[in-house]
């Protein structure tokens, strides 16, 4: 173990925990058992993509699970893959690609471990179709810290266990590997419309009568924009597009060749401020108006699911101070709310250059598991912007009002007492967890902050 000074994807919340790094389930048991001697805990930690205090445990110890690394099987007949929990979506994309199969749900960065997807319970943008992440786990292998491995399955016996580790922040135990559902593909490539809705009003409307039509949809959102031009967006709808469909020169290269390295890479030093409102203005009227008013295309995988994985360490951008991604799910009525929530934003002249929407199908059996069906809006916000902490604090408890909450792996500051609103099965995953590990030696800064177990 050494001691490390570790943050989360927003690079704002820092502390300070003794780090292993364990390339075996059983030294992942030694390092469990060395970290419980020192009382502040353990913690299981993969790519460090959530963006606030998830995956820090100041004082404690960290487990970090990406030396997990191998793919056991996939198995081309059922569909299925079993890979160990720092597998990450990334290496399993490169190798299932070409043999005709893609990940069933992934998010918005392909650089995420199994575990981590799965403590996250994450979704994409085929969440109305298709649900989380732990929809398609079929079974998962459970390190408790006694020493215990049991394995989970979403049904029969176990299944509260199961539904408790998904979503639940890698407080139930560490997960070793797990097998999941796959999707056949027959190309590398995204059949894509393209829309430019006037307003939000007008591009919830759209998404409202066609979502349903597409495998995949999503709106990026201009969170500058005021009067009837609030919320102009860019939406972007599709599948992946089959193999004797594809334009000839697409062809040339293999429909199923698969090529997603980083072009670019955020310089080490960014001066404070760049990403002032002036700027992302001018970045959003760009963006907004090179977007076709409606058009069918052709993309590829990376460039439609990942874009800013094309940027390593794009986090770096804005500067020390880091930044809060803030990210809320409402019901599907309460389209007022996310209404409200943008003009606050919009007035409050948020430097957003990412602000998404998405619409969430039926929710899974996960107490902490984030989507429940309605809308979802995710800003990026630089944590230097004035009036910040009151703005967010204003939000929440609008979210809360419309039965509504906020994504735990990208939280970095909510209030505890609003934590139980949100979600309303917390007694029930806090029983279940505590039957797992009842001396409560899984621990981390947003479980204390959250006073979550």
């Amino acid at each position: 173990m050494t001691a490390e000074l570790l943050t989360g994807w927003g690079r704002t919340a820092a502390t300070v925990a003794d780090v292993s790094r364990p390339t075996s389930p059983d030294e992942v048991l030694l390092a469990v058992k060395a970290g419980l001697a020192d009382g502040r805990g353990v913690l299981p930690r993969g790519l460090a993509r959530s963006y606030g205090d998830a995956a820090l445990n100041a004082g404690g110890a960290v487990i970090e699970l990406s030396g997990l690394n191998r793919i056991h099987t996939i198995d081309a007949d059922a569909g299925l893959v079993t890979a160990d929990a720092g597998v990450s979506l990334d290496a399993l994309i490169k190798h299932l690609v070409p043999l005709g199969w893609f990940v069933a749900v992934s998010p918005g960065t392909r650089y995420v471990t199994v575990g981590g997807a799965i403590a996250s319970d994450i979704h994409g943008k085929n969440h109305h179709v298709e649900g989380t992440f732990c929809q398609h786990v079929r079974s998962m292998d459970l390190l408790l810290p006694s020493g215990e491995v049991r394995t989970l399955t979403p049904d029969g016996e176990g299944s509260e266990a199961f539904w408790a580790t998904a979503g639940g922040m890698g407080l139930t135990g560490i997960v070793l590997r797990a097998t999941l559902d796959l999707l056949p593909i027959t190309s590398a490539y995204m059949r894509v419309d393209t829309e430019r809705p006037a307003n939000l009003d007008d591009c919830m409307q759209r998404m409202a009568e066609r979502d349903d039509e597409y495998r995949y949809s999503v709106a990026w959102v201009d969170s500058l924009t005021r009067g009837d031009a609030m919320g102009r967006s860019v939406l972007q709808r599709g599948d992946h597009a089959s193999a004797d469909e594809l334009p000839a020169r697409k062809l040339k290269r293999g429909p199923l060749k698969y090529v997603a390295e980083p072009k670019l890479s955020a310089p080490p030093w960014v001066p404070d401020g760049l990403l002032r409102p002036s700027t992302v203005r001018a970045f959003n009227e760009v963006w907004f108006r090179k977007a076709p008013k409606q058009h069918t295309g052709y993309e590829s995988i990376p460039f439609f699911f990942h874009p800013l994985d094309g940027v390593l360490q794009w986090n770096k951008i804005y500067g020390r101070p880091g930044f809060i991604q803030y990210q809320f799910a409402v019901p599907l009525e309460a389209t007022e709310t996310v209404r409200t929530a943008l003009d606050r934003l919009s007035s409050a002249k948020c430097p957003s250059f990412l602000t998404v929407l998405k619409r969430f199908g039926p929710a899974n059996p996960g107490p902490l598991s984030f989507p429940q069906p309605g809308w979802t809006l995710t800003v990026d916000i630089p944590a230097s912007t004035e009036g910040l902490g009151r703005l967010l604090d204003g939000l929440d408890e609008l979210v809360v009002s419309a039965g509504g909450r906020v994504y735990l792996s990208k939280d970095s500051r909510l209030r505890p007492d609003l934590l139980a609103a949100m979600y309303p099965r917390l007694d029930e995953w806090r029983a279940v967890r505590a039957s797992l590990d009842p001396e409560r030696q899984l621990q981390s800064d947003l479980a204390r902050r959250l006073s979550l177990l």
